[in-house]
């Protein structure tokens, strides 16, 4: 079992950059998959990115060359970093962790771990 906590959002200007963390607790962490998901105002649930245990990412198109997903399984920590930061991207970001899953498709499709969330507000 993973349990999952996130940190590092907050308010920033068009432009600008943040690094989300997500702590991972539970040895099960170092084999899930694991993926940030997003969830703006009066819109559905979006996966965004997404990393294999060995490494593999994956990408939603509107993050694509931005955001950049990495994990330290040593450390038990999940990271987003996030550059070029658009009014569009204004959400609450999620971390999760999914047993057998893979990256392409963020991580779902199965039982699914997820954290309480961190809000990225970005201004104009």
């Amino acid at each position: 079992q993973v349990q999952l906590v996130e940190s590092g959002g907050g308010s920033v200007q068009a432009g600008g950059s943040l690094k989300l963390s997500c702590a991972a607790y539970g040895d099960a962490y170092k084999s899930a998959c694991m993926a940030w998901h997003r969830r703006a105002p009066g819109k559905g649930r979006e996966g965004i990115a997404a990393i294999n245990s060995d490494g593999t990412t994956n990408y939603a198109d509107s993050v694509k060359g931005r955001f950049t997903i990495s994990r330290d399984n040593a450390g038990g920590t999940l990271y987003l970093q996030m550059n070029n930061l658009q009014p569009e991207d204004t959400a609450m970001y999620y971390c999760a962790a999914a047993p057998f899953r893979e990256a392409h498709i963020f991580c779902s499709g199965g039982p699914t771990t997820w954290g309480l969330g961190t809000q990225v507000t970005v201004s104009s």
